[in-house]
C-alpha cells in the first residue's frame, strides 16, 4: 500500500484528462481571499494549476490528492471521511494519493501544529459538495428532469419519481464539461451520516500487515545504502579519517566526508555507502575518525540551568504581552508567591528513526521519505545544492511518528548530498542512537512565576521564561523581539480577568539544536503555568476548578469546567484523595484534564484515571480523537516522569531506550475522553491534549503528598 506522490500532469493523463473522468480541484484567483472550484478540463483551457483534486473515474472510483502527510494522527481517514460525507459516497470506494512537494500548488503542506483538518476541512466539505452537484446535474440533464427530483447516495443518483439512477462513473464525463458552482450550501451537523461517527482507521490494516510503505520500506532500482558516523558534538568537524578497515567490509562502496545543514550551521560526519543496510552498518562500526571540537562551548546539563536561574532572577527579559501594571502591584503587595519551576530537553524519538531516499542527477534531484514539511525540503535543498527548486521533487511516504522531528531539513539534505557523491539512488538510515544523540530536542526551559493574592482573587500573574527560542536557532541570534511562544497555552480569557499579567522571554542561547516538540512550547509552558494556578488557588484557600472557573468567564470555557466536574466526580471526592487538574489551549482548542492518583501497599504512587474534555470545535471522528489524547497523556507521562535528554562536556548522555526509557504498558493509566460539543470552527486534536497532564498530575500528588513538584523530570517511585 503505497500512497504514491503524483504530479499533476502524470495524474491527467491517468485520468484521460477530464473528458472520461471528473477532476474537480480549486485555484486563488489574484488578490483573492477564497479559492474557487475548477474543473480540469476548464483548468487545461486556462493553463491554471489546480490543487486538492478530487478525481473521479468511469467506474465510479474517487481519488484524493492529500497535501499534507500522514504520521499516525489519522488524517488518511479524515480527510476521506469528510469528502465522504458531502460527495455521497461510501468510504470503500475511495482511494488517497499523497501529493507532491509543491508551496505554488497546495499552499502551506507542513504537517504540524494540528493544522491538517481545521485548515482544510472547509475546504474538502465544499470540494465533495459541489462534485455531488455536479454529477446529479448531469444526470437531470441525461434524464432531461429537473434537478430537485433528483439526488446521490453511495456513489449514484437516483430518480425519485421512477426510481432510475446512474452510477457516478456513468456521469462522469457530462459532469466534467459543467461549470462549477461557486456556493454550495453544506450539510448540518445533524445531517451527518459519517462525520461525527467513530469510523475504523482505513490505514490500520495496512500499517498492521506489512502492506504500507514507510520510508524505510521505499526501494529503487540500483539502490545503494548510507550509514553515517557524526560528529557527537553538535557544531565539531572532521578533522581526518581512516576508512581502510571499512572499505574491506564486504559489499561497501564507498566512504567520503559528508555534511549537512542544520538551521544555520553544518553538522559534519563520514558516511559509508554500501549494496545493504547491514554492509553500511558494519562499515560504519569499521571507521577511525578524529574529530576537531574546538571553537565552540561543550556545555553542561548543570550549566544550562544554572544560567537560567541566574538569568531569571534579575532580567525583566523582553516583553511580549501586558495587561495592568504587575511590576508596580508587585512591589506594593504584603505577599508575593514568587516559585521557579524547571522542564527538561526532549528527544522526539519517534518509531520509525529518521531515513531518507534521495537521487540526485544533473538535471533533477528526486527525494523520497518521512516527510512533514515538503516546501521547507524543496526550498532548503534547492538552495544547498543550486538547483533550481521546480527540479527538486519531494515525496512523502508514510511517517512512523514524527512529533515535528520530520519537519526538519537535514537529513534530506544530506541523503541529496550522499546521492550526488555516490552517483546512485541513496537511502540515508539513522540508527536510534543517531536520533538521540544528534538531535534537534525540545529545548528545557525555566520559568519563575509571581503572583499575588488580594482578598482571595488573583490581583497579579508574572511569568518569565528562560529557554531557547527555536526561531532564535533558525536565524542564528536573537532577533530582539520576544517569543511569540511565550504564553502559549495560557488561555486567552485569562487576559479579560486578571488586572495585572504579563508574560516576558529572558534571552538564552546554547550550541544544541533546538525545536518544536509534540504541542511546541505548550508542552513545557503548561506545566509551569497552571502549576503555578493550582499553586494561586491554594494560597487563595479556594479549589483549584472554582478558582479558574472566576477568571475564565468565556462561555465555552465555562461549559468545558462543568463537563470536566461532572465526569470527573470532582465536587464529590474527598479532600487530599489525590486529584488534581489543569486546563490549557493550542492550536485552537482546550483541554482540561482531571489526574487520579494513590499510594499503593508498596508505598508507591500510581495513577488511576485520567479524564479528559477536548473541546475542539468541529470534529470528523471521535476515535481519532480519542488515540491522540490517549497517545498525548502517555508521551507526557515519559516527559514528566521517565526520560529527558542531558549533556555532558557537548556531549548527550543517552543513547537508546535503556537510558532514555518509555512508559510501559504497565505505566498506561486508564484515560476517559470526553468531546465538547458545539458549532465552532475546528481546531487541532493531535497535539492538545499533551500540555495539561503534567500539571494535573503534580498536582494530584499535591493533593495526596503535599509535596509540590515544580521540576520535571521526577521519579513517580520515590515521591
Amino acid at each position: 500500500m503505497e500512497a504514491n506522490a503524483i504530479s499533476r500532469r502524470n495524474f491527467l493523463k491517468i485520468s484521460g484528462l477530464a473528458g472520461s473522468a471528473l477532476c474537480l480541484g480549486t485555484y486563488f484567483v489574484a488578490e483573492a481571499k477564497n479559492e474557487n472550484l475548477i474543473t480540469a478540463a476548464n483548468a487545461e483551457k486556462a493553463g491554471i494549476e489546480m490543487n486538492a483534486w478530487i478525481h473521479i473515474d468511469t467506474n465510479g472510483k474517487v481519488t484524493i490528492v492529500d497535501h499534507r502527510a500522514e504520521m499516525g494522527q489519522g488524517s488518511y481517514q479524515s480527510v476521506p471521511q469528510i469528502v465522504a460525507e458531502e460527495l455521497e459516497v461510501d468510504l470503500k470506494d475511495i482511494d488517497v494519493i499523497f501529493g507532491e512537494g509543491n508551496q505554488e500548488k497546495f499552499g502551506n503542506q507542513i504537517t504540524g501544529g494540528s493544522s491538517t483538518i481545521r485548515g482544510s476541512y472547509k475546504n474538502l466539505l465544499k470540494l465533495g459538495a459541489t462534485s455531488r452537484v455536479l454529477l446529479v446535474t448531469a444526470a437531470a440533464n441525461k434524464w432531461g428532469v429537473p434537478l430537485i427530483d433528483c439526488y446521490a447516495k453511495s456513489g449514484h443518483v437516483f430518480h425519485r419519481p421512477t426510481g432510475k439512477k446512474f452510477h457516478y462513473g456513468e456521469l462522469v464525463e457530462v459532469a466534467s464539461k459543467l461549470t462549477p458552482p461557486q456556493d454550495i450550501p453544506l450539510k448540518t451537523r445533524a445531517e451527518y451520516k459519517l462525520i461525527g461517527k467513530p469510523l475504523n482507521r482505513r490505514d490500520s490494516p495496512a500499517k498492521t500487515n506489512g502492506e504500507a510503505i514507510f520510508g524505510l520500506d521505499k526501494k529503487l532500482p540500483g539502490m545503494l545504502y548510507a550509514a553515517v558516523e557524526r560528529n557527537p558534538r553538535m557544531r565539531g568537524k572532521v578533522k581526518s579519517f581512516d576508512a581502510t578497515e571499512a572499505l574491506k567490509v564486504p559489499g561497501v562502496k564507498k566512504v567520503f566526508k559528508v555534511k549537512m545543514g542544520v538551521f544555520t550551521i553544518y553538522r559534519e560526519g563520514v558516511a559509508v555507502v554500501a549494496t545493504s543496510t547491514w554492509a553500511a552498518l558494519q562499515g560504519k562500526k569499521a571507521l577511525k575518525v578524529t574529530w576537531d571540537d574546538t571553537g565552540f562551548e561543550h556545555i553542561n546539563t548543570a550549566d544550562i540551568y544554572k544560567i537560567q536561574h541566574e538569568k531569571l532572577k534579575t532580567d525583566e527579559g523582553l516583553l511580549l504581552q501586558k495587561v495592568g501594571n504587575p511590576d508596580a502591584a508587585i512591589s506594593k503587595a504584603a505577599k508575593v508567591i514568587d516559585v521557579v519551576y524547571q522542564t527538561p530537553y526532549q528527544s522526539h524519538s519517534a518509531m520509525e528513526p529518521v531515513n531518507c531516499v534521495a537521487w540526485y542527477r544533473p538535471e533533477k534531484l528526486e527525494i523520497w521519505g518521512p516527510i512533514q514539511a515538503p516546501e521547507w525540503v524543496q526550498d532548503f535543498v534547492s538552495k544547498q545544492m543550486k538547483m533550481p527548486k521546480k527540479n527538486v521533487i519531494v515525496n512523502m511516504t508514510f511517517l512512523g511518528g514524527g512529533f515535528g522531528r520530520k519537519a526538519f531539513m537535514d537529513y534530506p539534505h544530506e541523503a541529496a548530498v550522499i546521492s550526488k557523491e555516490a552517483g546512485a539512488p541513496v537511502q540515508v538510515i539513522w540508527k536510534r542512537e543517531d536520533d538521540l544523540t544528534q538531535g534537534p530536542y525540545r529545548p528545557g526551559i525555566t520559568y519563575r512565576c509571581q503572583g499575588v493574592i488580594d482578598n482571595g482573587e488573583m490581583s497579579v500573574a508574572k511569568f518569565r521564561m528562560a529557554g531557547q527560542n527555536i526561531d532564535h536557532w533558525s536565524n542564528g541570534k536573537s532577533s530582539g523581539k520576544a517569543n511569540d511562544s511565550t504564553s502559549e497555552g495560557f488561555l486567552k480569557p485569562y487576559f479579560d480577568s486578571i488586572k495585572n499579567v504579563s508574560f516576558a522571554e529572558v534571552v538564552f542561547e546554547a550550541p544544541i539544536p533546538a525545536m518544536w516538540w509534540r504541542s511546541v512550547y505548550a508542552s513545557t509552558n503548561g506545566f509551569a503555568y497552571e502549576s503555578f494556578l493550582n499553586e494561586m488557588a491554594h494560597e487563595a484557600n479556594k479549589d483549584q476548578l472554582d478558582f479558574r472557573r472566576a477568571y475564565l468567564k468565556d462561555e465555552r470555557c465555562q461549559q468545558l469546567i462543568d463537563k470536566l466536574e461532572k465526569v470527573s466526580g470532582w465536587k464529590s471526592r474527598d479532600k487530599k484523595s489525590g486529584y488534581g487538574v489543569a486546563i490549557t489551549e493550542c492550536f485552537n482548542t482546550t483541554v482540561g484534564q482531571v489526574v487520579k492518583v494513590s499510594r499503593q501497599q508498596n508505598g508507591k504512587i500510581k495513577i488511576d484515571k485520567v479524564w479528559a474534555v477536548m473541546d475542539c470545535g468541529w470534529y470528523v471522528n471521535p476515535d481519532i480523537i480519542a488515540a491522540q489524547v490517549e497517545g498525548s497523556v502517555l508521551m507526557g507521562l515519559g516527559a514528566a516522569t521517565t526520560h529527558e535528554i542531558t549533556f555532558k562536556d557537548g556531549l548527550v548522555q543517552q543513547n537508546n531506550f535503556y537510558d532514555y526509557p518509555m512508559p510501559r504498558i504497565a505505566d498506561m493509566p486508564p484515560v476517559e475522553v470526553h468531546i465538547m460539543e458545539n458549532t465552532a470552527d475546528a481546531g487541532g486534536v493531535g497535539e492538545p491534549g499533551l500540555p495539561p497532564f503534567a500539571p494535573a498530575l503534580t498536582d494530584a500528588i499535591f493533593d495526596l503528598t503535599g509535596k509540590r513538584i515544580r521540576k520535571l523530570p521526577f521519579d513517580m517511585q520515590t515521591v
